[in-house]
């Protein structure tokens, strides 16, 4: 567990945030009411949302697993939001014990939220950061005594890209992320995209834009270049749902399966 005082010590309730929205849209309850009436109103525009946001947590379920089965047992999770039902160090120690975890988020709600719920755990901790920042990031002592950079690790980016605008920071970024790790390494992206639907996503994308909260929808080149380095595993850079499908997973309705890609990248 981390105990640096390096998150912010102020909240602000009254200005909405993507994770505390996100922990809306799954039931949550880290969130105030300026998250959920964004969240709200967003299910008024696109009804299906709470079950894109669930079929998303269940492609990081699928991700871990994956990574899991081919032998690794560390993972940064960039982006991780507010902890909710199967975590990243819960989903891997259901097969890897031993399984380390590094969760990253910029939040600091979810920072705070998730140092309580690991408590003292020696092998997980929450680092308070932007993941445009990876020097910062992989000299934080907790990345650095719980991850072992010389052995494949897992990077997750789960549902957090189309939050961060196209720059030069974010392409270094995932430079500097690919180049830090060793082959074997995997990296699991889920991305909105209004390429096939805009209708459904324009207006959400919107809200968002309007409330403070950029949401960045990519199209699938785009999405795709995030995995330059990288050899994607089949079946490639898909739909969410389609992202080797697990039995008892959610299955969104065929109208809204496209608005969100899922890949695992492998070095």
């Amino acid at each position: 567990m981390s105990t640096t005082p390096d998150a912010p010590a102020t909240i602000d309730p009254n200005r909405p945030s993507a994770a505390r929205i996100y922990d809306a849209f799954l039931g949550g309850t880290h969130n105030f009411a300026a998250d959920r009436a964004v969240a709200a109103r967003a299910v008024e525009l696109l009804p299906e949302i709470p079950l894109i946001v669930r079929a998303n947590r269940a492609f990081l379920r699928r991700a871990v697993r994956y990574a899991t089965d081919h032998g690794i047992c560390q993972f940064l999770d960039l982006g991780s939001g507010i902890p909710a039902e199967g975590n990243v160090h819960e989903v891997a120690r259901s097969t890897t014990p031993d399984a380390r975890v590094v969760y990253v988020d910029i939040d600091p709600t979810a920072v705070l939220y998730g140092r309580h719920v690991l408590g003292d755990d020696p092998h997980a901790a929450v680092v308070h950061g932007d993941l445009q920042q990876p020097g910062v990031l992989l000299d934080e002592p907790e990345v650095r005594d719980l991850l072992d950079l010389s052995r494949p690790i897992a990077v997750l980016m789960i549902a957090v890209l189309h939050f961060v605008p196209d720059s030069p920071a974010l392409d270094s970024a995932m430079v500097a992320y690919r180049e830090a790790v060793v082959p074997g390494s995997h990296l699991a992206i889920s991305h909105v995209t209004a390429e096939a639907r805009p209708e459904l996503v324009d207006s959400v994308t919107d809200l968002y834009n309007r409330t403070g909260t950029p949401l960045v929808p990519r199209a699938h080149r785009q999405v795709t270049r995030f995995f330059d380095g990288w050899r994607l595993a089949a079946p490639g850079l898909v739909p969410v749902p389609e992202w080797r499908p697990a039995a008892g997973d959610l299955r969104l309705p065929e109208a809204i399966a496209s608005v969100s890609l899922a890949g695992v990248g492998v070095k």
